[in-house]
């Protein structure tokens, strides 16, 4: 096997809860489409929902990278999601209180990574050599950090407004003007207007393209020998020493990267909601996302996936229950007791996730009896 692939398994080659997983999946999609033909749900509105989705299976699998494989206990998602978002918000939003004028949001998505990575390493220096309940206290002071920071310091990021006008990731292709570096012939780029329909499936296109390109990274990551010594540190970090391995390094490693892909989906974020405030960073972020991973499957790269959209169907399924008429009583606010009420089942009849890493872990060929790469 040569570089990064995402083989599609056959029906008949998945276990009894892939298989049903499966069937729920397509069954929640065949219920979409209904609702849309019907005209229950607006096109627009669900693609913004599945972005949002989206949004989140990107911050599961950036958690997953720091608990399912190395068993790094961070409480700070919030915090490098802000960084994602803030870091290409105040380089490419009109309104941004630092750049006199908007640079291209790719420059900004870059801006925000680096930013998340610096961070990474200078929290982890201290915390990583420690126990890992050290990190997890310096984690949670992290987040609070940043977002006081951020609520805080008006004249850098606008404080409690927060930052508006951020533009779509495209832009300026789509913008219904030509800037002045662009060569005439590719003015129908630029000058093209896009509806909202448009605009919202070049949304969810963006976020699908980089859900598939971070997921084959990680699956390629998990199966090669680095893979292979993180999971030995989070069972058994001793062992991981006493082979020579020197886990700070691999752990720094996993830390570095998590958070990298944590920033990923915050800049894409403030590119989709076009506006980011300290209010997005509260700690019910990283709780979610803590809830997404472990519903999934701690050290799954599918459970993450699976467990992102079902918080998000969750989360925002919920808001439209009131319009119920048969309930009689206003259930929305009871949200988070639900998605307690899920994490508690299931840690009582499915402790390991619904889709915990089982073939994930070897190469597929492995399994054939047949001679790997």
């Amino acid at each position: 096997m040569s570089g990064l692939s995402l083989s599609v398994p056959l029906v008949g080659e998945l276990n009894r809860e892939e298989q049903l997983v499966a069937g729920g999946v397509v069954g929640f999609v065949a219920l979409l489409a209904v609702a849309v033909v019907a005209g229950i749900i607006e096109p627009t509105y669900l693609l913004f929902l599945l972005s949002l989705a989206g949004m989140y299976l990107l911050l599961s699998m950036g958690l997953n990278v720091h608990w399912g494989y190395t068993g790094l206990i961070n409480f700070s998602v919030a915090a490098f999601f802000g960084i994602g978002a803030y870091g290409t918000a105040l380089l490419t939003a009109s309104g941004s209180p630092l750049a006199s004028s908007m640079y291209p949001p790719i420059l900004g998505f870059g801006i925000g990574i680096l930013g998340a990575a610096l961070v990474a390493v200078l929290i982890g220096i201290p915390t990583l050599r420690l126990r890992a309940d050290y990190l997890a206290i310096a984690s949670l002071g992290l987040a609070e950090v940043i977002r006081l920071l951020i609520l805080n310091e008006r004249e850098w990021t606008a404080g409690s407004q927060g930052i508006s006008a951020i533009p779509r990731f495209w832009y300026p292709l789509f913008s219904g003007s030509s800037p002045d570096w662009a060569p005439s012939a590719l003015d129908p780029l630029f000058t093209t207007s896009l509806n909202a329909l448009q605009t919202a499936f070049l949304n969810f296109l963006l976020v699908v393209v980089l859900i598939i390109a971070v997921y084959a990274i990680l699956k390629r990551l998990h199966r090669s020998p680095w893979g292979r010594v993180q999971r030995t540190i989070r069972s058994d970090q001793d062992l991981a020493e006493a082979l020579g391995k020197d886990t700070y390094s691999f752990k720094m490693q996993s830390f570095v990267l998590g958070s990298v892909i944590m920033a990923i989906a915050g800049a894409f974020y403030a590119h989709l909601n076009l506006f980011i405030a300290p209010g997005d960073l509260n700690p019910i972020r990283t709780f979610y996302v803590w809830v997404a991973v472990i519903l999934g499957g701690s050290g799954s790269n599918r459970g993450a996936v699976l467990g992102g959209f079902v918080i998000v169907l969750i989360i925002e399924g919920t808001r439209f229950i009131n319009g119920i008429a048969a309930i009689p009583f206003d259930i929305a606010p009871l949200r988070l007791f639900l998605i307690g009420l899920l994490i508690v089942l299931i840690m009582k009849f499915r402790p390991q996730g619904i889709l915990p890493p089982q073939a994930e872990l070897i190469w597929p060929s492995a399994t054939r009896g047949e001679d790997d790469e």
